[in-house]
């Protein structure tokens, strides 16, 4: 049996160590103080633009009216999300948005992680500089001017594109009005505009790869393929699975500014997605409460894609989110 004084240190020990640990913990906080105040902004910006808006949501189950506010506006419950299922438009626009999303992931989500292999490889360091700052620039230019360009280098009189089909006795196309090549070109355009953007954060996570480990592999004399594939692949590979959670949940969620600078009504059947037909319905034909019962719908969906895709990825190769 334990003596009296061995019990007595015991409850001392979880009594006292506690209201220790607090207090260190306490003065720790207390001393890194100023950077908890830096976070005050941020937190901020989330409750008032991200949180507060939330209340919005129940007018997805109202008949909303502006003049009668959402208090005054009449309950329907799910009404509007029966609308959604048994319309004519929605399923056409949920198809379209799902295989354009489908096809930038497929594409578009390698498009980066090569990138930034090959970068990682060129040992020419003012060649380098120069790629990274020419992929990097289409990023910080709207999809206004960017659409401009495409519709400019496609068009069937002025575009370069199609003045070195002519030059070889063809037809000029009409890209941008094709159902055929209009989702091609809203993957390839979106490639172009982000794919040196994404390659910055595949970038950072390869210089945490340790040097003697391609060292290693120089003394047993394995190749770049073969460094790339069992160093720098397996290295970056929690940042890889991040990412793509990221995108997984974001197969729903379309690029409206890059879509509907680039639609037309010639490829409506095929381009026209959940955010160009919230936008009529919502702001253009002013049916409130159903362009809110579509975003809600997006959303649930998307939250429950990257629940999916983070236990999958977990299952798998133990790198998730949470």
């Amino acid at each position: 049996m334990e003596s009296n004084a061995i019990i007595a240190a015991r409850e001392v020990k979880e009594r006292v160590l506690p209201q220790l640990n607090k207090e260190r913990a306490i003065k720790l906080y207390w001393k890194q103080k100023y950077f908890f105040f830096m976070l005050i902004p941020v937190i901020a910006y989330y409750l008032i633009f991200h949180y507060a808006p939330l209340y919005g949501i129940v007018i997805a189950f109202q008949n909303y009216y502006p003049l009668k506010g959402v208090a005054g506006s009449e309950w329907v419950g799910l009404d509007h999300f029966k609308e959604l299922f048994t319309g004519l438009y929605f399923l056409p626009v949920l198809k379209n948005t799902i295989i354009i999303s489908t096809y930038k992931l497929i594409f578009g989500f390698p498009a980066p992680i090569i990138l930034c292999l090959i970068l990682n490889e060129v040992r020419l360091v003012f060649f380098k500089k120069a790629v990274q700052t020419i992929t990097y620039l289409p990023h910080f230019i709207s999809w206004v001017i960017l659409g401009g360009i495409v519709i400019e280098f496609l068009s069937p009189t002025r575009g370069l594109i199609n003045a070195i089909i002519m030059e070889f006795g063809h037809k000029p196309i009409l890209f941008v009005t094709s159902e055929t090549y209009f989702r091609s070109i809203l993957v390839l355009s979106s490639i172009w505009k982000e794919v040196g953007w994404s390659t910055i954060i595949y970038l950072a996570a390869i210089t945490s790869v340790d040097p003697e480990l391609y060292d290693a592999a120089d003394m047993d004399g394995a190749g770049r393929l073969r460094k790339i594939w069992n160093i720098t692949m397996p290295s970056i590979m929690p940042v890889v699975t991040i990412m793509f959670i990221f995108a997984v949940g974001g197969i729903i969620n379309d690029d409206f500014d890059q879509i509907y600078n680039l639609l037309n009504a010639s490829v409506l059947s095929v381009g026209d997605v959940i955010s160009t037909y919230t936008y009529q319905i919502g702001l253009v034909k002013g049916d409130y409460s159903f362009a809110t019962t579509v975003g809600l719908f997006k959303n649930i969906i998307a939250f429950i894609l990257i629940l999916l895709t983070n236990y999958v990825a977990k299952k798998t190769n133990d790198y998730s989110l949470w």
